[in-house]
Parts: structure tokens; C-alpha cells; sequence
């Protein structure tokens, strides 16, 4: 009351005015805005960042009250790093600065959890059975198995201890290594960058456990294949700094401003300075709004759109106008003066072949691999020459691995691009042309199926007594093009008004963008680059690479850019942004994280075959390998289904498998040993007789499931999980919403090579355990769910491609409840495992194979055909014809004393990476001062500690060049030993500079300029890929040592990428079916499937935040366009049921003019677990966005041993393609919230 009559004024004195009235004094009580005061004091500011794959890599002020998180603001303080170019600052978006809400939110997991049923069967075998023991009786039970696997997604969850939690795991890896072997106990993190510390933690885990590591990059789609196949490097892209360097940006499929939040000001800083840009996007998405021009081609359709730039661009400036500068890029920086030998068909055709090497003509004085040498013409004499650079020089000699204008005998050399006038003739040349094939829902182009166009040959004889013709890769490019030279003959264009395949007219029919659009940006693109030498630039998204034929899509964008010399320029090139996976001080990381300082090699496993072969994918295949092959192979060479290639593949040592073998690894060992044998030699024999074969061939036999998988950092069943329905199905054993039937169900035909059960397993794996700090979709279909530290409770690193910086993740709170970070997590579990392996494993021999790896001499394991020793066209000959075989020796009893302690051979092998290496010595006895020694006797005393997360940060930054000047220095001089030419200068002024954890905590820190990446980091430059190959000469990691426009294996050219074409979409065959089959009374349409980045999440994280549901609409939605929508009688937020025979999502409906027809948008990703009701088709809640997808695999992506085309781990490898995928959509009868659904009993029970 008192508090009311202080309001009324006539009770109030007047106040005393002063400033001849302007000011009045009062003496209001102002206690009320203590509140608001308080909310915004703090106690300190700690920095930090976001452990989210969004590339951003921002720095931020984390604000601590009372030891809790009070929230965050962008930091400030970036380092400038040239004075010509904008400030990196501000960097961030809403999305991180919502972060802080998960710390305290009811979806934070608090303590360890675990599946009731499951537990309920482990306390009551734990009663008389040592850990190990009572492990093995729940999973040998059938019975049992099945009672918890079948909860998986049910809840049930109940709270345990730590102690208990990390005795179940160790116990059950144990077994696991024991009963099975160690290769079928998996993890799978992504995107080290993000929190490299975290990341290493599982990794150094598993391998020290003889566990395999899956891949993340090809499986998410976001690898590139056409990456690896033009460059020999996995998607080196320029910092965003370099687009204000340039002066014409396309952005294609890249959605800047939502995606690349923290970095659209430079995009927006560039238009400032006059830099013209154009969005290609088949939506009016955001970049669109900020661009000069919009082109809209019909999604999937992008090859065709490029083939027509091409065209234009080797038109105009190669052909009618030639570009001085474009011509000399292209003579010394790509294939185009090489060599290809054309093969005559007996039918009387000439198709191009593999590249003329030096072993062709009898080695011109090639000694050493001649067979990986390619050729080419010498404008000085006239002559065939053998220029430098090829793979053939990277392997077994010195200095001559480089792309100066050379030849291997250190003559100058010109190479000639054209036979024209070198010629014996013209001849007609086949090509294949895909873009006939019928699609319901694409527009397809008649031509004949293969296309002859004549060029240029010259004829030789060649060692072996015969003649051939070859051409060279310019003539055979401008004929695969469609451009007329005026040779004669057909298939080629004197207008760009001309219906050829290739013209701009031509495209218009297959992706609706206007013929004078494309002729009029490809002008401009070429003119800026003709000019400024090199300064266009195409800034790429992930979108055309989620296409079953991806590769055809980036070709043809690389393909103009190197056409027009942009590739290592600065403020040209390609910048290809997706997650965040540029980790900087890579050859740092990978030794702490992989465990190679104690043993090698680890096993890695690429995702994407991994999951297609165990979750049972393979079963369902409808893609024929016969519908992709290119009119002009010889079909009985490829016989089979796609899952016999990637089984070959695995056979001839092109890729890896997990499980490897049908046998436990070191069972394999203990035979040999009790044979007299040596174990490889052993391996060798039974593979040979047919007694052992590899997993894959009977991937749904109990012996070759995997049966432990470790998710961390990761939400793989809620966000990146193609096939997420068969996962559930077969891989977890729980409730799904699958609604196809597989081959044997459907009387099909079954893979030739694999061994076909009628009756296909559901719930391979034995245990799911996540790590997670919030209660996403992973964690509610595990076994037990594990509660991790926030990015602001944990030290760690991270890294980006759009910066050169090192950022920390500090430890600003402790982890709140009983959270801890990934690493005290796993080193928890590490000493758990050792202390129960005693009696149980101790000192094994176990034998891993690998497949023939890039950056290694094993990547020029199969020159010439394809040859698989199973069908006795070669001997099986490890590294070569087959997988490498390696003894590993396990030490169980000692896991926990490697776990936290830098081994010996980082001492006597030194480090490395991409076929370098540099002695260590010294940085490993700066960090036992550093970190300090292990005192405690064992195998580990003596050695540099690793006991907290800070230690192995400081771990990996004094290893990594990056990060550390003295390695900087030794890395570039490993490079010259195969270059042969100086590279010192590039780091010497930074030798004496060493990053300390502590020094990124004050402010973020520039790299070091290192030879693992292909561009600099100094004053001068931003940092740009490909620049040291185009400035030092340094050849690319590929067969050529030049940026590859043809592709001549065998698979590539049968499977008819040998050049860039335009391929429509794949018919995944999954809408008949199931079209009009379960009526709901509401029309059907059929639409294509696209999954984009969203603007109120990053990946599936934010997605279930309440401030970005309070700015989104707050559950699922699927975009439509308006004439899709009015066809199906849907408006805007209308519940829509999206399906076909994969399984089915409920969403609400966005109807937009934003959308073209056609098209049924879902942002990525967007969790069930928050409003989603029932779906009418399934009958359980409405999926994610990848219930309505499988994994479809390609052979080419499946190549090894061959230059460039070989494995690395995220490097190369099948990919997780899902936008061929169609879906049928229909407005819904029935919301059903499914409130009444019954818990299972074992739910309701608290153990």
C-alpha cells in the first residue's frame, strides 16, 4: 500500500528543478530494476566456441555468474590480418548465441543412463558372473537379446552410476574382441575440426582397443568424389576473406547467408567493391536476394547447365578469341597436352582409352615406373616428351616431382595442346551421351546414345609391335564438348542456337534456364578471369553433391575454372564449403587420435559401405548396374549388383570392410601360429582356398555383424542417417517404418557374389552406446546414453575452412550434474578395460588389413586393367592385388597406460602426413617438460603424459606444422626431397613460433603455412587452394601431377565418366509400389526429395532449442510451391504425410513462391521428438527427413590402387547420395498425437 501512495504525485513533494528547468532531481525508489540489472552481471568472461559442424569456427564470450552460464556474445578481438581486406569480426549467428538455453534445459542429459531391460538382465547376471561373464549370457540368449534390443525408441531410460556404466562396457568390448574379434567393436564421430580433443578421445579408444573408426564425410555427402578425381586432394577450399579478392562469384547451391552466416559479410563487402555475383539455386532462396543475377535451372539438372558454360567458355576463349593467359595455365597446370591412347573397337569404332605412359613406347629411358608416366607433345622438337610431375616421379626417386616445363631430363618443354597440326588425320571419335534417358520427372534430350565427333590423331607403334591412335586431352575435350573446329562430321555446334548436346540452346530443353542467361554469365566469367588472371571464383554448397551422379555436377563447375585459370589464384577457384573439416593441424592430431605412437596401422572404414552392407541397405537395391553403364562398355565384363562391386572392391584392396574377415582377426594369427606359419602368408592360403573370405561376401551371418558401435559428437540416427528406417530395422532390431520388400521378397535378382538369407537379421548390433549432451534421437534408440560436457565445459580445439585461425573451447563451468568431457569419458572406459582384462585378454596379435592407400607407394598398386585374383586374372598379392596384411600386437592389461601417454614411435618413426615425414625427437621431449613424464612404472613411464584434455591439445599443436614454426620448417623440407626445388622460405620466418593452448585462450591465432595444405597463410595472400601447386610448382597429388578434366581407369571409362557429361537423376524405384496403395481419401502427387541446411538449426543441433523453435514454427515442415500445394488441395500448415516405400514423414506444410513446382523441401534436420504426430502409412511417429531415403552406392566411387583413385580415410571412398529420391505427398486425414500408445511394460519399470 505504502508502495502505492509513493506513486501519487499530490502526495509527493515537487522535484527540485535545475538547468533553468531542463533537469528535475527525484529520489524514486528504483529497486525494481535489480532484476534486470542482475540478469546481466557476471563474474567473468571466458572464451569460447561451438563444437557444431557449421564451419563457422567463432570466437565467443561465454559469461559466468554464481559458476553457472549466464550466455554469450561474439568476441571482438580477431587479429587483423591485412589491411587491405575487411575485419573477420563480427563473427557468429542466433543460433550460436541460443546455445547457453541447452546447459540448464530439461532435454540436458544429467547422469548416465541406460535401457531398463537391460539393465534388469545385468544386475541379475552380474549376481554370480564376473563382468565378462554375465556379458556373454545376456547377448548369447536369444531370448534375452531381443528383450532390449526390441525397447530401442521406447524410453525406459533409467539413471545409473559411472562406475556401472563404464563395467558394462568394458565388459562388453572384452567379450566382443574375445568372442568376435576387436574389428567388430565400431565408433563414428564427425568433423574433427570442431572439437579435435573430443573427436580423439573415442578414436585413440577404439584403436588402441584394435577397433575401427568409421568415416563421416563421404556418408554425410558432403565428400566430393570429383575432389579427389580431379585434384588428388579432398575438398581444399579458400578462406572467405579471398572472396573480397574477387571480381566474379557465382554462388551455386551454396545459401550463404543462412549457412555461412559468420562469413556472408564478405560476400556483401565484395559487392561493395564492385564484384558482380550470380546465385544459381533451383529455389529463390536467401543468397539469391543478394545477388546481381538468379538462374533456377530444374534441381538435378546442374551438369547441364556447366556442360553449356563450357561450351561457351572453350568457344570463345579457346577456340574463335584464345586467351593468352588461359592458354599457358592449361598447358602447365592440367592434362590437356597429355596423351590418350584411342582404342579400335572391332565394330570399327575409336574410343578414348587410358593415357599413353612411357612403358607404352618401352620406357624412354624411364627406369623407374614407367608405367604411371604420362606423355605428351614438345612444341620445341616435335617429339613425344616425358614431362615432370606424374605419380610415376613421386614414387622410388627424387627432385623430378614437380610441374615445371620440363621433361625428366631437365630440357625446357613446351607442351603442345592440339594435334591439329601434328595430325596423320582426322578421325571420328565415340563418345557416350546419357542425356536421352527417359525420366518421369525430367526432361530428357534425344540423341543417339553414343555421339561420334571427329578430331585430330596422330598413329604410333608402339613397344608391344602395334599401332595406335592417340589424341590429346584438348581435342578430345572440345569434342566432348559439342564445339565444331572444322574437322566436318556431326554432334558438333557452329552456333550456341544449335540443338547439340553441350550448346546453350540444348540445356535450355533440360533445366528451363534461358539460352542468352547462360551465354551471357559464362562471358562474364570468363572476361573477369581473361583479365585479372584467375579472379572468378564459384562458391559451391553440398546440395548438387546429394545426386547419385554428383561427380558430372562439380566436373563441370571445375572444369571452367580451370578452363579459365582460376584454380590457385587468388580470389579465383573453388570454394566448396559443407561442414567444417578443414582440421589445420592435422599430422598433429592424427597420431594422438588414431594411436599410431604406440601401434599401426588403425583400421578406418568408410561409413557409407559400412552402413549399406550392415544395416542390411543391399538387401533392397533396385538401381541395376546395367543402367548406369555407358553404351560403349563391355557389358560382360560387369555383371552383378552394386553391393558384388563394393565387395570386389574390398577384395582387390580398393577399400576397406568391418567387419574384415569371417573369422575372428586373431583367431586368424593364433592358426597360423599353431600352423608354422607367418600369419600373412597364412591369410594369403585361405583366402586363396576359399576356407576365409572377407565379411562382406555374407554380411547378414551372425559372425560378421559389428556388434558394438560407439556415437559421440554425433546425432547419426536423427540427422545423417540414410536408410534411417532400415537402421532401425536391422541394424538396431526395434520398431521402424519400412514399408518395401527386399529382393528376396520380391523374386528379384540377388547379388551374384554375396551370400544371400531369406531371413534377414534385425538387430545386429549388441550395444549402442552415445555420448550426447542433450537428449537427441540417437541417444533415445540407445542402450546407454552417456552425458558429455558442453562446448563451454571442456577445453579442446577447432578449426575452420573459412578462417586461418586456431580457436580454443575453454572450460568456462565446470560440466554441470554429472556430466564429464569425451575425453575423461573414454579414459574412464580405457581404465575400466584394462583393469578388467586380466584373465580375460591380455598381449594378442591381431591382423589388420588395409586397403592400398593414397599418398603411399600403394597407390600405383594396378596401373593398367582392372584384375581381381578371385576370378584368376592375377595372383593375390598383398598392397597390390589385394588388401595389406599387418600383424598389430593388442596389449589389453595396458590400454589405460597407452591411453594417456604419447608412445615411442612417434620417437623412432617420427610423424608425418601425405606421403611426408619429419623427425620428432625434439618436440617429443619438449612436451615431457611440457606435459610432464609418467612417473608410475609400466610401459608408459617416461613418456609425455596425456591425462587432461589440455595436455592433448598441447600434444597436437607442438606436432603440427600448423601450429608449431621448427615442424613448419622440417615439413616443407620433406617436400623438397620429392620436389626438388626450395619451399624453406614459405615458413623460415615463422620457425621460432609456437602456439600454447594458453595463447588461443587470450586470442584466436593464424596458422603456419604448411605443405599438408595446398595454400599459404602470410601477409601477402589470403588463403587460397591450389596456390603453392600454381606459385611453387608443386605438382597435384594426381596420376598426371596436373588438374585432371579426363579420368582413364577402366571402371571410369565404362561406367562413362571418363570425360564430364551431363547423367538426369537415378530412378530409385520407390513410388510405384506403394502410389495409391494405402488411400487416405486426399490426392497424391509425386515430388523430388530435397533436404537443404536450415536457418534455425545446424544439422539437428538448435533444431530442438527453444529460442530457435520460438523463431521457426516450432515443429517439422516441408516446403512446397503454390501450384504443388493447389494440386493437392494442401494449405499452408496443413499436416502432410510424406512416403514412399522407404518409410514415411508428418510435417507441416510451407507453401511458398519462394519454391519451384516439383519439389518437396525439408530442411536438415529436423528431429522427431518434438510435434510430431503419428504417421497414417507406418503407424509410429512420423519419421526425419531421412525416412524416405536408402543408400544407393557407385562403382566409381569405389576405385583404388590408381594414382588419385585410391582410399583414404574421408578422402575417397562411396558416398550417402539421397536426392534422387522421390516421395509421394498428400495432405492428411487423421492427425493422430498417439497419446494413447501403450508403454511397454519393461518402460514402466525402475530398476
Amino acid at each position: 500500500m505504502s508502495y502505492f501512495l509513493d506513486r501519487l504525485n499530490f502526495l509527493k513533494p515537487a522535484p527540485e528543478s535545475f538547468s533553468d528547468g531542463h533537469g528535475a532531481t527525484r529520489d524514486d525508489d528504483r529497486s525494481w530494476e535489480d532484476s534486470y540489472r542482475q540478469r546481466w552481471q557476471y563474474d567473468k568472461i571466458v572464451r569460447s566456441t561451438h563444437g557444431v559442424n557449421c564451419t563457422g569456427s567463432c570466437s565467443w564470450k561465454v559469461y559466468v555468474k554464481n559458476g553457472l552460464v549466464t550466455w554469450e556474445t561474439q568476441q571482438t578481438d580477431y587479429p587483423r590480418t591485412r589491411p587491405d581486406l575487411p575485419n573477420h569480426e563480427p563473427r557468429g549467428c542466433p543460433r550460436g548465441a541460443s546455445y547457453s538455453w541447452y546447459l540448464y534445459s530439461a532435454n540436458r542429459v544429467k547422469y548416465p543412463l541406460i535401457r531398463s531391460a537391460l539393465l534388469k538382465l545385468w544386475r541379475e547376471a552380474r549376481k554370480d558372473k564376473a563382468p565378462v561373464d554375465a556379458w556373454a549370457s545376456i547377448v548369447s540368449d536369444d531370448a534375452k537379446a531381443k528383450s532390449y534390443k526390441s525397447k530401442r525408441g521406447m524410453g525406459g531410460f533409467v539413471r545409473s552410476s559411472w562406475d556401472e556404466v563404464n563395467e558394462i562396457i568394458a565388459a562388453s568390448n572384452l567379450h566382443t574382441v574375445k568372442r568376435w574379434g576387436p574389428d567388430r567393436v565400431v565408433g563414428f564421430s564427425p568433423i574433427p575440426a570442431m572439437s579435435m580433443v573430443s573427436y580423439a578421445a573415442g578414436a585413440r579408444y577404439l584403436s588402441l582397443l584394435g577397433g575401427a573408426c568409421l568415416s563421416f564425410y563421404d556418408w554425410y555427402c558432403d565428400l566430393p568424389p570429383a575432389s579427389p578425381q580431379v585434384w588428388g586432394e579432398q575438398t581444399d577450399v579458400p578462406e572467405s576473406a579471398d572472396w573480397y579478392n574477387s571480381r566474379y562469384i557465382i554462388a551455386w547451391g551454396s545459401n550463404v547467408p543462412q549457412t555461412r552466416t559468420p562469413d556472408a559479410h564478405f560476400f556483401t563487402e565484395a559487392r561493395y567493391n564492385g564484384t558482380k555475383t550470380v546465385a544459381i539455386t533451383p529455389d529463390y532462396s536467401e543468397v539469391a536476394k543478394l545477388t546481381d543475377h538468379w538462374l533456377h535451372p530444374k534441381q538435378g539438372t546442374d551438369a547441364a547447365l556447366a556442360f553449356a558454360f563450357g561450351h561457351v567458355i572453350l568457344r570463345e576463349f579457346h577456340v574463335d578469341n584464345p586467351s593468352q593467359y588461359f592458354t599457358d595455365y592449361c598447358r602447365q597446370y592440367s592434362d590437356m597436352p597429355l596423351l590418350v591412347r584411342l582404342e579400335k573397337r572391332a565394330d570399327g569404332r575409336l574410343v578414348p582409352e587410358r593415357y599413353l605412359r612411357a612403358a607404352d613406347l618401352g620406357g624412354l629411358g624411364e627406369a623407374n615406373n614407367p608405367e604411371w608416366k604420362t606423355l605428351a607433345y614438345d612444341d620445341a622438337t616435335g617429339e613425344i616428351t616425358v614431362p615432370n610431375g606424374s605419380v610415376g616421379f613421386r614414387w622410388g626417386e627424387k627432385g623430378k616431382w614437380n610441374i615445371e616445363e620440363k621433361d625428366s631430363a631437365g630440357r625446357e618443354t613446351r607442351l603442345h595442346l592440339s594435334l591439329k597440326d601434328l595430325s596423320d588425320g582426322i578421325e571420328a571419335v565415340s563418345f557416350p551421351y546419357f542425356g536421352g534417358i527417359e525420366n518421369e520427372y525430367w526432361t530428357e534430350s534425344k540423341f543417339d546414345e553414343v555421339l561420334e565427333r571427329n578430331i585430330p590423331v596422330k598413329r604410333l607403334q608402339l613397344a608391344d609391335g602395334q599401332e595406335w591412335a592417340v589424341a590429346t586431352v584438348y581435342d578430345l575435350l572440345l569434342a566432348q564438348y559439342g564445339v565444331d573446329r572444322g574437322f566436318g562430321g556431326g554432334n558438333v555446334a557452329t552456333s550456341f542456337d544449335d540443338n547439340v548436346p553441350g550448346t546453350p540452346a540444348w540445356q535450355e530443353t533440360v533445366t528451363g534456364v534461358p539460352r542468352l542467361d547462360v551465354i551471357e554469365i559464362a562471358r562474364e566469367f570468363a572476361r573477369t578471369a581473361d583479365k585479372t588472371h584467375g579472379r572468378s571464383m564459384i562458391i559451391v554448397g553440398a546440395a548438387m553433391n546429394h545426386w547419385f551422379h554428383n561427380d558430372m555436377n562439380y566436373r563441370g563447375l571445375i572444369n571452367m575454372l580451370v578452363m579459365c585459370g582460376c584454380v590457385g589464384q587468388t580470389g579465383g577457384g573453388w570454394a566448396h564449403y559443407v561442414g567444417q573439416e578443414k582440421l589445420r593441424p592435422q599430422s598433429g592430431w592424427a597420431p594422438l587420435a588414431f594411436a599410431t605412437d604406440w601401434s599401426k596401422p588403425p583400421r578406418q572404414m568408410n561409413g557409407t559401405s559400412f552402413f549399406y552392407f550392415n544395416s542390411s541397405q543391399y538387401r533392397y537395391e533396385k538401381l541395376g548396374v546395367e543402367e548406369i553403364l555407358s553404351p560403349l562398355a563391355d557389358k560382360s565384363k560387369h555383371t552383378g549388383s552394386l553391393a558384388d562391386y563394393n565387395l570386389r572392391a574390398v577384395r582387390m584392396g580398393w577399400l576397406p570392410s568391418i567387419p574384415q574377415l569371417n573369422m575372428n582377426p586373431m583367431q586368424v594369427v593364433r592358426d597360423a601360429e599353431q600352423a608354422g606359419m607367418a600369419p600373412v602368408d597364412y591369410a594369403v592360403g585361405k583366402l586363396k582356398d576359399g576356407s576365409l573370405d572377407f565379411a562382406f561376401a555374407d554380411p547378414d551371418a551372425p559372425e560378421n555383424f559389428p556388434r558394438i558401435l560407439f556415437i559421440w559428437r554425433s546425432n547419426l540416427l536423427g540427422s545423417s542417417g540414410k536408410g534411417h528406417e532400415y537402421m532401425l530395422r536391422h541394424l538396431l532390431g526395434t520398431r521402424h517404418g519400412l514399408q518395401g520388400k527386399d529382393l528376396g521378397e520380391r523374386g528379384a535378382t540377388k547379388p551374384e557374389e554375396i551370400t544371400w538369407h531369406d531371413e534377414a537379421p534385425e538387430g545386429k548390433l549388441d550395444l549402442l552406446v552415445t555420448l550426447d549432451f542433450r537428449m537427441c534421437t540417437t541417444a533415445l534408440y540407445s542402450d546407454i546414453v552417456l552425458p558429455t560436457a558442453t562446448w563451454y565445459e571442456k577445453n579442446d580445439l577447432n578449426t575452420s575452412d573459412m578462417h586461418p585461425f586456431i580457436h580454443p573451447l575453454s572450460k568456462a563451468v565446470d560440466p554441470a550434474w554429472e556430466a564429464r568431457s569425451d575425453w575423461d569419458i573414454f579414459k574412464g572406459i580405457a581404465r575400466t578395460t584394462s583393469a578388467l582384462a586380466p584373465g580375460v585378454l591380455g598381449v594378442e596379435k591381431d591382423l589388420v588389413l588395409v586397403p592400398t592407400l593414397h599418398d603411399t607407394p600403394g597407390e600405383i598398386a594396378m596401373p593398367y586393367a582392372v584384375t581381381d585374383w578371385k576370378k584368376g586374372e592375377c595372383e593375390l598379392i598383398p598392397g597390390k592385388t589385394a588388401p595389406s596384411m599387418v600383424v598389430v600386437e593388442r596389449d589389453y592389461p595396458n590400454l589405460y597406460k597407452k591411453f594417456t601417454s604419447l608412445g615411442p614411435l612417434l620417437d623412432t618413426q617420427g610423424n608425418g602426413g601425405k606421403g611426408m615425414n619429419w623427425d620428432t625427437k625434439h618436440e617429443i621431449e619438449f612436451l615431457g617438460r611440457l606435459n610432464h613424464e609418467v612417473t608410475e612404472a609400466g610401459i608408459s613411464h617416461g613418456r609425455p603424459q596425456l591425462e587432461t584434455a589440455i595436455d592433448c591439445a598441447e600434444a597436437i599443436m607442438h606436432l603440427a606444422p600448423e601450429t608449431n614454426g621448427h615442424v613448419a620448417v622440417k615439413a616443407w623440407k620433406s617436400l623438397e626431397g620429392f620436389t626438388g626445388r626450395e619451399h624453406q622460405h614459405l615458413a623460415v620466418g615463422k620457425e621460432h613460433e609456437a602456439i600454447r593452448f594458453r595463447d588461443i585462450q587470450a586470442q584466436p591465432r593464424k596458422i603456419i603455412s604448411s605443405p599438408i595444405w595446398s595454400g599459404l597463410e602470410d601477409e601477402n595472400v589470403s588463403y587460397n587452394a591450389g596456390y603453392t601447386n600454381v606459385h611453387e610448382l608443386i605438382p597435384w597429388r594426381t596420376l598426371t601431377g596436373r588438374q585432371q578434366f579426363y579420368q582413364d581407369h577402366e571402371w571410369m571409362r565404362d561406367f562413362g565418366e571418363g570425360f564430364m557429361g551431363y547423367r538426369p537423376p537415378v530412378d530409385t524405384k520407390t513410388i510405384k509400389p506403394i502410389h495409391g496403395k494405402k488411400p487416405n481419401g486426399n490426392k497424391e502427387i509425386v515430388l523430388n526429395w530435397i533436404t537443404p541446411h536450415q536457418k534455425w538449426g545446424i544439422h539437428s543441433t538448435y533444431s530442438d532449442n527453444l529460442l530457435m523453435q520460438t523463431l521457426s514454427r516450432g515443429g517439422p515442415i516441408v516446403w512446397l510451391s503454390e501450384d504443388d500445394a493447389k494440386s493437392a488441395g494442401i494449405e499452408d500448415n496443413d499436416w502432410i504425410e510424406l512416403f514412399n516405400v522407404n518409410g514415411a514423414i508428418a510435417a507441416r506444410a510451407v507453401v511458398s513462391q519462394r519454391m519451384m513446382n516439383g519439389i518437396a523441401m525439408m530442411y536438415h534436420a529436423q528431429e522427431r521428438i518434438i510435434n510430431t504426430p503419428g504417421s497414417e502409412i507406418t503407424g509410429t511417429r512420423g519419421g526425419i527427413h531421412n525416412s524416405v531415403t536408402r543408400v544407393v552406392v557407385k562403382p566409381t566411387h569405389m576405385i583404388g590402387g590408381y594414382a588419385q583413385l585410391a582410399y583414404g580415410f574421408n578422402y575417397y571412398g562411396t558416398v550417402g547420395t539421397n536426392r534422387d529420391e522421390l516421395v509421394i505427398v498428400r495432405k492428411m486425414d487423421k492427425v493422430d498425437w498417439l497419446d494413447g500408445e501403450p508403454v511397454p511394460a519393461a518402460a514402466k519399470e525402475v530398476v
